[in-house]
């Protein structure tokens, strides 16, 4: 069993910058592909930045692309989200998300969720 739990989220001006941080815990932490979700009410959640594999590699939603810095300890036991230049349309709950493969993530089966951070950015 995989557990998540994120921490950082907050009030932000137009322009400014947060860190987000996921605590992973579990048996097979240290093998499995690391995300940020984002969701604002009524949709559906965006895959906003994933990190996966023996050398760390990333993707980002145009979205985010940029601006959006996603990383990890050796260990995988530490997710991190950058956010920098940050607009009001980034207002979110934001979720840490880990999952078997990059494409799991993506297809979001098969993966595992945190309970969310708000994050709101004011104009």
């Amino acid at each position: 069993q995989v557990q998540l739990r994120e921490s950082g989220g907050g009030l932000v001006q137009a322009g400014g910058s947060l860190r987000l941080s996921c605590t992973a815990s579990g048996s097979t932490v240290s093998t499995l592909a690391m995300g940020w979700f984002r969701q604002v009410p009524g949709k559906d959640p965006e895959l906003a930045a994933v990190i996966w594999g023996s050398h760390n590699t990333t993707h980002y939603a145009d979205s985010v692309k940029g601006r959006f810095t996603i990383s990890r300890n050796n260990a995988n036991t530490e997710v991190y989200l950058q956010m920098n230049s940050l607009q009001p349309e980034d207002t979110a709950v934001y979720y840490c998300a880990a999952g078997p493969s990059f494409v799991s993530l993506v297809a979001r089966t098969g993966a595992h969720w945190g309970q969310g951070t708000q994050v709101t950015v004011s104009s």
